[in-house]
Order: C-alpha cells, then structure tokens, then sequence
C-alpha cells in the first residue's frame, strides 16, 4: 500500500524562510501514487450530481481537472486577476499582509448548477472562501470542498464553516 504523506516532499524555508512547503510534485509524478489519491478524492463524489469543478492556479488546475475527468463533469477555471480571456467577476480576500484577488468567467456557471470545489491545498482558507464567493455571485451551489492536503495548523476550516469539507492527507 502506498503512503500518500510519504509521496509528498517537504521544502524547507520555501518560498520564504520558516515555511516548510508540502511540495505535492513528487507525488503527482509517482503515477501510482497520484492515481490512489485522485481515485480516493472522486470516490467521495461519484453519483452525487456534481455539474462542474472548479480549480484554482495552478496546482489547483490538476487536481480539479482530473477530478473533472473522473466524475465525468466540466471543468472551471478561476485564476488571478487580468489572466481570464473573456467577461469575469472578482473577489478579493485577505492574506496575511494584504489582499489578493481571484476571478472567474461570468458565464462559467449557470445558476442554480451544483459546484465541487477541488485543490491541493487547504491553508488558511482564503483562496477557498473567495471560491466559495464566486460560486454563490454566479448563483451556483457548493457542494463542497476537497483538498489532496491540509494544514490543520493553519485553521482554514473556521473561513468555511457549514461547508462539507474533505481533506485526503493531514499534516
């Protein structure tokens, strides 16, 4: 049996010094490895009447796409702003020094479609609550969330209270 924990490298002061990055290159190379992962997140979601996934860059592009493939959905974009082709929405959310912006098509989602929202990592749940944002702004249903890893540490779940939330790998 493979030990996904052990299929992620860790990075030490990346990308700044005192951070230890979950480096998830390492797995996804490993096909072995990324196809339990992958096969373990989609089982969760199989016959639930998921519409679309959404990812966000980049990491967030590949676990949401192949999830995509696998529940055999369509796939949405969001990414940083100035970056999306046609009509967008944005949502900015606070970092911890600052602000960022994340943005999605307009026409992305019909309303009423129902949305599973899939990345890499769950962190301090910002980039996940603005997700969340623009999901309900373009009048979609969040079915959940499903992050390959999270770091408890960090609280992201306090941002998305009352949100069915699943995380594959803990640290």
């Amino acid at each position: 049996m493979i030990d996904l924990r052990k299929a992620i490298r860790d990075v030490p002061d990346f990308p700044k010094k005192g951070i230890i990055f979950k480096d998830i290159t390492t797995l996804l190379k490993n096909k072995d490895a990324m196809r339990l992962a992958i096969d373990q997140l989609a089982e969760r979601y199989m016959g639930k009447g998921i519409d679309l996934v959404l990812g966000v860059e980049a990491r967030g592009f590949i676990i949401a796409g192949i999830m995509a493939y696998k529940l055999g959905t369509g796939f949405i974009p969001v990414r940083k702003p100035g970056k999306l082709p046609a009509e967008t929405i944005m949502e900015t959310y606070e970092l911890e020094y600052g602000t960022d912006s994340l943005e999605i098509h307009k026409d992305a989602i019909t309303p009423g479609q129902t949305v599973l929202i899939a990345d890499d990592l769950l962190a301090t749940g910002g980039t996940a609550r603005a997700s969340v944002e623009l999901i309900r702004k373009l009048g979609g249903k969040v079915y959940g969330l499903a992050f390959l890893i999270e770091l408890e540490f960090l609280e992201g779940r306090k941002k998305l209270e009352g949100l069915d939330i699943f995380s594959l790998i803990k640290f």
